[in-house]
């Protein structure tokens, strides 16, 4: 029974740990979109068409074995 209550507190405390990363993930990823969004208003540019360029993609090979 005591070792049941230990995996229980670790699979918390995991799962808590997962929940605060998430969160800082996504705080990071906010605060990533919001200055490229601040960007793109003061060059007058879309944030989504800064991605496209005028040269060509480079092509992918297979890799060898």
């Amino acid at each position: 029974m005591f070792e049941f209550e230990l995996h229980e507190m670790r699979s918390a405390e995991l799962r808590r740990a997962a929940r605060e990363e998430s969160l800082a993930r996504e705080a990071v990823r906010s605060r990533r979109a919001a200055r490229r969004a601040e960007a793109a208003g003061r060059d007058g540019t879309h944030a989504e068409s800064q991605g496209d360029t005028d040269r060509p993609r480079r092509l992918r090979l297979p890799r060898t074995a």
